[in-house]
């Protein structure tokens, strides 16, 4: 019988045992990374493994993230970033580009901008011959599971002090309608006890009701707003996001909203808990004012960091190299 490659599609996947291993395997392989001995053992863990980041959607910091991790893996890298240097502009489907990506490389990282579409590669690799694992790395606005990872990878270490996760206050404030971050982590939350959720933002761009009918299935307490100084003082962290303009075209509307009410501002930092945690997925624009970032409280740039970690651990795990790291770590630290 052939065997189906595994597959990281959506947060739906994750369960909380899965979030618990992964955090542990990302923070034992930040210390293995610490010497020159751990970091040539994992860059010797899977350097017969070659992968393609199929990123046809603006991208930084998920792109050099899943660049580097495989780096850290040994792992070969090739990209495709713009459809217009492969066949598709000849006429070629993006599903036979991806699949003849499968004839040539074991791991598939693909960022797309239409919704469901690495779904629908996973479903069509697992039917051919050679069936390779996918990776979302971002699907149109919907989904981005690898960002919701390394998001409860930053809040749980953020509150590591403070008990874990579990019966936390979190603020989202922006898009929320079209920002698949956010939408991934609101959703990846309800996997935890007695957490409420604020979502922040114009009418327009507020939360969308599916988000609010999953929180109402698992039980999960919120709050739907657009008063962001006042959630400020009552949660223990606050996820900004930016305006997510792009798909305007797309959906031909604009709102004309004042900005400003949705930035995180220094003389906010007085009104935030001492112990809070500020986030922020990036890019940023006036979001949150540069002052802040010398708070302590500000988490955002050790998102970025933290997202090459928790996506080392995904793929080490993809390819069931997981146990031999920890018994690397165990018999080395």
């Amino acid at each position: 019988m052939k065997k189906e490659a595994f597959h990281c599609i959506d947060v739906q996947q994750f369960d909380p045992d899965f979030l618990e291993e992964i955090c542990d395997l990302a923070d034992k392989i930040r210390e293995i990374s610490r010497t020159k001995a751990g970091t040539e053992y994992l860059a010797s863990t899977l350097n017969h493994k070659r992968a393609m980041l199929y990123f046809v959607q603006p991208s930084t910091r998920t792109f050099l993230s899943f660049y580097s991790a495989c780096q850290m893996l040994g792992i070969k890298c090739a990209e495709v970033r713009d459809p217009k240097t492969s066949s598709e502009i000849k006429g070629e489907s993006e599903e036979d580009t991806v699949r003849t990506f499968s004839l040539y490389f074991d791991l598939i990282i693909m960022r797309h901008p239409r919704a469901n579409f690495a779904e629908k590669i996973a479903h069509l690799l697992n039917d051919s011959d050679h069936p390779v694992p996918v990776i979302n790395a971002g699907s149109g606005k919907d989904q981005h599971p690898t960002q919701a990872l390394l998001d409860i990878y930053t809040l749980r270490r953020s509150f590591s002090h403070r008990g874990g996760i579990a019966r936390k206050k979190i603020a989202f404030v922006g898009d929320l309608r079209r920002g698949r971050t956010a939408r991934s982590l609101a959703s990846l939350l309800t996997q935890y006890q007695e957490m409420k959720l604020y979502f922040v933002a114009p009418p327009e761009y507020q939360i969308g009701q599916d988000i609010l009918s999953l929180l109402d299935r698992r039980s999960t307490a919120y709050e739907v707003t657009a008063d962001f100084e006042k959630v400020i003082p009552e949660v223990d962290a606050i996820y900004m996001t930016r305006l997510q303009d792009e798909w305007d075209q797309e959906e031909g509307v604009h709102a004309d909203i004042d900005i400003a009410r949705y930035s995180f501002q220094r003389r906010h930092l007085d009104l935030f808990k001492p112990d809070g945690v500020i986030m922020h997925p990036l890019p940023r624009r006036q979001e949150i004012a540069v002052e802040v970032d010398s708070d302590p409280r500000a988490a955002y740039w050790r998102q970025v960091r933290n997202g090459m970690y928790i996506r080392v651990a995904l793929i080490a795990g993809i390819f069931q190299r997981d146990r031999k790291i920890l018994d690397y770590y165990l018999s080395n630290t």
